[in-house]
């Protein structure tokens, strides 16, 4: 591989600079996609391998990041389990039949990924023949706290009280849905690594919804058994928004790298998860709106904070549609041409 800087980062190897890469890169804030997304529905650009692939190459061609990560959504993963999943454009998600009882259990299963998620390993497989060697690709999936939010609120929120109301009143229910969306996305993953991922984040959205005893038992120890079943098999970093209190918690995992948002401190996030894992993040999205030489001095403080050493910059969640394509890529090249021996 030609540029392989985030993988030796994820492994602790030494890297010339530091890598980076974006969430969402791949989408709303490029007049490219904006373009196909004009004339595609947003299942139909997921679902069709030649366009999924030509989304995930656009930030790696216009923007120069360091990682491709594949165009996808967390949300296939209940579609495949059998729950209908709506994207209106501009509105978010929509599950018009939620699960909310035993009943509701019935219309879902663990499904056989290769049948009903095929087109994201095609489109895996197309991406990693057109990336061609020249950075590594990124596969993914919605942590199974993430999933059960939408599986059971039926739409995004920013409390998701009724999915929290569900875990509440029906325990047992909720964590035979939390256990079959795990062993779901365990496969789910595997094959994206057998397609050709180099590496796979797991994104836990809505983890800071939870106190810290909650995000044990309704998070993080369904995120254990994914953790367990695929690290060996490709480095596996795990992003649980808002959950900083559980840093350690999540590196005892053995995960190989951790996502960070804005609100941690890079000093308490390296105590927090000692020095074995690669710390990725966590740059304000907000913040690129900011005058370009706002964003320069604010990313290297970010990098001197951080240090060259296991650590990754990106940003502390995903892109915002409204970022000028100029100031994402002058977030790019401030990392890539940061001089650790020159701090200014």
């Amino acid at each position: 591989m030609m540029n392989d800087l985030l993988l030796r980062a994820l492994k602790g190897a030494p890297v010339e600079r530091v890598p980076v890469w974006m969430m969402r890169q791949a989408g709303r804030y490029l007049p490219e996609y904006i373009a196909l997304r004009n004339r595609y529905g947003f299942f139909e650009r997921c679902q069709t391998p030649a366009l999924a692939c030509e989304i995930t190459l656009q930030p790696v061609d216009i923007i120069g990041v360091d990682a491709a990560i594949l165009f996808s959504d967390i949300l296939v993963v209940p579609q495949a389990m059998g729950l209908e999943v709506q994207l209106i454009e501009n509105k978010g998600p929509v599950l018009p039949d939620p699960i909310r009882n035993d009943k509701d259990l019935q219309r879902i299963t663990v499904p056989d990924v290769q049948d009903r998620l095929h087109y994201v390993f095609d489109a895996i497989r197309l991406i990693k023949q057109e990336l061609n060697g020249r950075v590594p690709l990124i596969g993914f999936a919605g942590a199974p706290w993430t999933l059960l939010c939408y599986m059971v609120q039926g739409k995004g929120s920013k409390t998701f009280d009724e999915a929290k109301a569900f875990c509440y009143t029906q325990p047992e229910l909720a964590h035979r849905v939390l256990q079959m969306i795990t062993d779901t996305t365990i496969g789910y993953l595997k094959e994206q690594i057998r397609a050709g991922a180099d590496a796979v984040q797991l994104f836990d959205s809505w983890g800071g919804l939870l106190g810290p005893a909650d995000f044990e038992h309704l998070s993080l120890q369904y995120m254990r058994q994914i953790v367990a079943a695929v690290k060996d098999e490709a480095p596996i970093v795990v992003f649980a928004k808002g959950a900083w209190h559980a840093l350690g918690a999540m590196a005892a995992t053995g995960a190989q790298g951790l996502g960070l948002d804005w609100c941690v401190p890079p000093e308490m996030a390296r105590q927090l998860a000692g020095n074995k894992t690669t710390l990725q993040g966590n740059f304000d999205p907000a913040k690129l709106l900011s005058p370009i030489p706002v964003i320069q001095k604010e990313v290297k403080q970010m990098l001197h904070d951080f240090g060259r050493e296991r650590y990754i910059a990106n940003l502390g969640h995903g892109i915002l549609p409204n970022v000028p394509v100029d100031h994402a890529r002058a977030f790019v090249d401030t990392v890539k041409n940061y001089d650790f021996n020159k701090h200014d």
